[in-house]
């Protein structure tokens, strides 16, 4: 089973791979939320650093002492700017921010699921033309996004309450009272340390399990046209629980895909500060590990469509007809 997963990985590698063009759409769709909120920071900055010489340090390096000043009297969309959203400390930050359940600014979780809005829409068009293993064009792209839209709007409730309950309970039962218990007894940090890493593989194990089957829910609603999202959730877990072993090699292989593209960012990614081509080069390099991080996610749903495919269907395999743009006599005839 383990020898299935592998086989899947590389075949969703060569399906992504297959359409570049999906890759360059999704990344389009994230500048399109994260560019206004970029323009509103911009000039939330201009207006308070105005020709001061605050202006000069803040552009050739960090100045901590105007960045504690500016979040003093920020808010809304300023207090998220700080020393560790610039670089690779951002990935850190979310990373923390994610673990420990941290609250967010209203401003970033309105544009967060504004985000998760669109990636709604994409998913069946996406899922679809993987599935499917050969070029559907627009009107295949957009009629399956439109169709799968409102059923995985229905998913998309599911996963809320599924989430909530694993943040709002799980969560402090692990990395609060659990961890109490567990260091009560404890003077030494470093065992302390060891067995909160602990928790959070505990907790990372299982928001990854929750991913993995919401991800396989999506591909049996497109390739066996599924309306119930309740019976394809039902189906996902049957599917996973079948074949565990390879569905675990599958998101470990993708997984060192993510962590690949972390590490190599963390290693080229320059130091923060600077102006003209080096301020250019940072922002080159930021934007090909966004374009990184969105292909692996890509090859996240590729490979679980290829591994379903390849246990219960065939490459290629979709019930839902595709959708054809009408011979130039019907269009006439329309």
């Amino acid at each position: 089973m383990g020898r299935a997963g592998l086989e899947a990985w590389r075949d969703g590698i060569r399906r992504v791979n297959s359409a570049p063009a999906l890759v360059v759409g999704v990344w389009a769709l994230t500048l399109l939320v994260a560019v206004p909120m970029a323009a509103a920071m911009r000039s939330l900055l201009a207006r308070h650093l105005g020709r001061s010489l605050a202006a000069n340090t803040a552009a050739s390096g960090v100045n901590y002492d105007w960045m504690q000043e500016f979040a003093d009297q920020a808010a809304g969309l300023g207090v998220t700017f700080k020393p560790t959203v610039i670089g690779f400390g951002a990935i850190l930050d979310n990373l923390g921010a994610f673990l420990d359940n941290l609250d967010q600014p209203v401003v970033i979780v309105a544009a967060a699921l504004l985000y998760v809005l669109l990636w709604v829409f994409v998913a069946g068009g996406i899922i679809d033309r993987y599935a499917r293993d050969r070029p559907t064009h627009a009107i295949g792209f957009f009629t399956a996004s439109g169709v799968f839209f409102f059923r995985f709007l229905r998913l998309s409730v599911l996963q809320w309450l599924v989430y909530s309950a694993v943040f709002s309970w799980l969560h402090p039962l692990l990395l609060d009272r659990f961890y109490s218990r567990l260091i009560h007894d404890i003077n030494v940090e470093r065992t302390a340390f060891a067995i909160r890493a602990g928790l959070y593989l505990v907790f990372g194990v299982v928001v990854a399990a929750c991913v993995t089957v919401f991800d396989y829910a999506k591909v049996r609603a497109i390739v066996e046209d599924r309306r119930s999202m309740i019976s394809a959730v039902v189906e996902a877990i049957r599917f996973v629980r079948r074949n565990a072993v390879a569905a675990a090699t599958l998101f470990g292989l993708n997984f060192g895909l993510f962590l690949a593209a972390v590490g190599m960012y963390a290693v080229i990614v320059p130091p923060v500060g600077g102006t003209g081509p080096s301020m250019w080069m940072a922002f080159l390099i930021g934007q090909f590990y966004l374009v990184a991080r969105l292909w692996v996610k890509l090859a996240f749903w590729a490979s679980e469509t290829a591994l379903f495919q390849s246990q219960l269907a065939h490459v290629g395999y979709v019930n839902r007809a595709e959708p054809k743009w009408p011979e130039s006599p019907e269009a006439e005839a329309i």
